[in-house]
């Protein structure tokens, strides 16, 4: 049946009042990458992405986000257990400390960080005093601000596949027998493992992007503590299109994460 005139309804039952916003909110988020193609310079993109600089600074970020991730897995996935299992006082608060790194600026990280681990810091001066140990300004320094941005993503992730996972699995397991953490990690671990994935995925991702935190407590020392974001930001002061070289190295990694998770989310329901 045709629609009336004037009923302001799109091809396909798109209200045009909606469809007029939604293609210029498609537009303000892909034309930024498509100038960044469009600029790219192609023909010296072998020479501008095999500099030494260029390379340590994507080793560097490989093995930071790689390590963060590993640290954000070890603590990230206990305490999503903890979140979604195990009921306490204040568990609401909790859940909202952690995933306050989501909505707070970097710089301000990095601030609590240097606040926290460094030379002075509440927890950093008795490692400094007691051990000899400096954070900041180290490599693992980065790794740290990585993990401090990104562990949040992880939690989140797992936390919600917990929640959907059925607990008489793991109710099952401790009746014959089984610990809690038995339970946990020949039961419940193995449910839930595209969950991890997912989240370690996202984590690994995002730390791969960090700048604020990373360079407000770790600095932005070439060959030490300078990932590829930090290389960018540099570049883009004294050479435009190194800049944009190395911003499309980081954009190929999002499209392969974004690729990668596409069962999860680029699926139809």
């Amino acid at each position: 049946m045709r629609a009336p005139r004037g009923s302001g309804t799109a091809t396909g039952g798109a209200p045009l009042p909606l469809l007029v916003p939604a293609l210029i909110g498609l537009a303000f988020l892909v034309l930024p990458l498509v100038a960044l193609l469009l600029r790219a310079p192609w023909s010296s993109m072998p020479g501008l992405l095999t500099g030494t600089e260029v390379w340590q600074a994507l080793r560097l970020s490989l093995i930071c986000a790689t390590a963060a991730t590993v640290v954000s897995m070890v603590i990230g996935v206990p305490l999503a257990w903890l979140l979604a299992r195990v009921e306490f006082p204040g568990r609401g608060l909790v859940r909202a400390l952690v995933t306050l790194p989501l909505v707070l600026p970097p710089v301000v990280g990095g601030v609590a960080l240097l606040m926290a681990l460094g030379r002075n810091g509440v927890v950093g001066q008795w490692l400094d005093s007691w051990f000899g140990v400096t954070l900041p300004f180290t490599t693992t320094g980065v790794i740290i601000a990585e993990a401090f941005v990104a562990m949040p993503f992880l939690v989140i992730s797992v936390e919600g596949t917990l929640r959907a996972a059925d607990p008489r699995y793991e109710e099952a397991a401790t009746t014959l027998g089984a610990s809690r953490f038995t339970a946990f990690r020949r039961v419940t671990l193995p449910l839930i493992a595209p969950g991890v994935a997912a989240g370690a995925v996202l984590a690994w991702a995002r730390a791969l992007g960090e700048f604020g935190a990373t360079i407000t407590f770790a600095g932005n020392f070439p060959g030490r503590t300078q990932t590829m974001p930090l290389a960018v930001y540099l570049a883009l002061q004294n050479d435009p299109e190194a800049a944009i070289a190395l911003s499309l190295v980081l954009l190929a990694v999002s499209i392969a994460v974004l690729a990668g998770l596409r069962d999860r989310w680029m699926t139809a329901s």
